[in-house]
């Protein structure tokens, strides 16, 4: 991006200003999601559930989740970002508001299918928005900031939403998280600004190609490895939300207050580490070092080991062993959220990547529509809950590495933006003009 010097700092400024509404935004998002956990224990006696019944709750997020994130993530490329994410966070605010009225569990589940809905789209219209105002090569410091949002929001929330749901009820936990939705909206609609970089930039992605089929895109290796690398660490993400809280209560004897600081350690641990990683990778770029080393390896490593920490978890006991490992599980692996989308963003044409992004989310993704229901259902034909969740941890952690295994094999986008020269030289060459999504 060529800027005058005059104009350098302002801009950069603004570029960090988005950035930091964006970790709001994605803090909101996750304090959303992580509620239905924290009040787990209070749901499931009031409205007389099953562990299976509750899973179910905790996936129907997920309905129409993934199918959002890929549907808006084409408006996007089309629509500004500024308005399309204050929809977001307004539905998001709208979502918890009968809950507060109405706690039962038909709105329950209507809430949260809708919450999901406006929440599917939201990493990566969030991640879009800021490449706007990033190149290529300076997206893995900001991403990794906005990517730490996520646990943020499950880590500061965690304490002050269990004091809420002791103190008051479940559902006014709901209502408050209504009230900060319609706060960020305010705020976003006096402070977002769209960014300067667009589609005659070509270093904003895609190796300056005009345009690639997504048939190509979707059966490149560095999607598919980054899509099941972002399988494996969402799965580790919606236990966490939905049945970690439930996990400590059980099988490891704390106490609902304690669960709420234990909750918050794994996120903290977070926003140490993406950033730190996401700097690292930026500075191995920098040095020549390739975006399949320097992204994908790293991001794969961090998802193996977070595999391997949630087996060992499910064999552990005792405060010293189990809390480092439940940080390590829940917290590292996300890791890929930080330097998964520069390797999407890096291989799509600008005017696609916003599609890109979304139809990745929106695949990985569809890991919270599984895990929540089958951990319900080994939890409820266990021996016990304990066994169960032990069980139900085991199986993920096994999931985890294979899919981390398989992704680092795979990803490879300087592979994949020679195949995709390849196809444009061809048909430049035949005179056949690109049709453009």
């Amino acid at each position: 991006m060529t800027v005058t010097s005059g104009h350098a700092a302002p801009q950069s400024r603004r570029a960090w200003i988005i950035v930091g509404m964006m970790v709001l935004f994605m803090l909101i998002n996750f304090a959303d999601k992580s509620v239905i956990g924290l009040a787990a224990g209070p749901i499931i006696k009031d409205l007389h559930l099953t562990n299976e019944q509750f899973g179910q709750i905790g996936s129907a997020f997920f309905l129409l989740f993934s199918i959002s994130a890929a549907s808006v993530g084409f408006l996007v490329n089309r629509v500004s970002t500024r308005s399309v994410l204050a929809g977001m966070a307004l539905i998001w605010a709208m979502s918890q508001l009968p809950i507060l009225a109405f706690p039962s569990l038909a709105v329950l589940l209507g809430s949260r299918i809708a919450l999901g809905a406006g929440e599917g789209p939201a990493f990566p219209v969030a991640l879009h928005a800021i490449y706007k105002w990033f190149p290529d090569d300076r997206r893995a410091f900001p991403t990794s900031f906005v990517s730490i949002g996520g646990p943020l929001g499950i880590g500061l929330a965690a304490p002050l939403l269990t004091w809420i749901i002791l103190t008051y009820s479940w559902h006014a936990a709901f209502g408050f998280l209504g009230a900060v939705g319609f706060v960020w909206v305010a705020l976003w609609l006096i402070i977002g600004k769209e960014g300067p970089l667009d589609a005659r930039h070509v270093e904003a992605g895609g190796a300056g190609l005009e345009h690639v089929p997504y048939s190509m895109l979707l059966t490149s290796r560095t999607f598919i490895g980054v899509t099941l690398a972002g399988f494996a660490a969402y799965w580790a993400v919606t236990l966490a939300v939905v049945w970690l809280p439930s996990f400590l209560v059980k099988a490891g004897g704390y106490s609902p207050t304690a669960t709420g600081w234990i909750v918050m350690l794994p996120p903290m641990l977070q926003a140490c580490l993406s950033p730190t990683l996401g700097y690292m990778s930026q500075r191995l770029l920098a040095r020549g070092v390739s975006s399949r080393i320097s992204r994908g390896v790293l991001t794969c490593c961090c998802v193996m080991l977070a595999g391997v920490a949630m087996m060992l978890l499910s064999k552990s006991t005792g405060e010293l062993v189990q809390i480092p490992l439940v940080m390590v599980a829940f917290a590292v692996g996300s890791v890929t959220y930080a330097l998964g989308p520069p390797l999407i963003g890096e291989i799509s044409p600008v005017h696609q990547r916003g599609a890109m992004l979304g139809i990745c989310n929106g695949t990985f993704t569809l890991a919270g529509l599984i895990a929540p229901w089958l951990m319900g259902h080994i939890v409820d034909v266990g021996v016990n809950p304990a066994q169960g969740f032990r069980d139900g941890f085991m199986f993920a952690g096994l999931l985890i590495v294979a899919g981390g295994a398989l992704a680092m094999i795979i990803i490879n986008p300087k592979d994949d933006l020679r195949r995709f020269a390849r196809r444009e030289a061809v048909t430049a060459a035949e005179g056949v003009p690109a049709v453009q999504v």
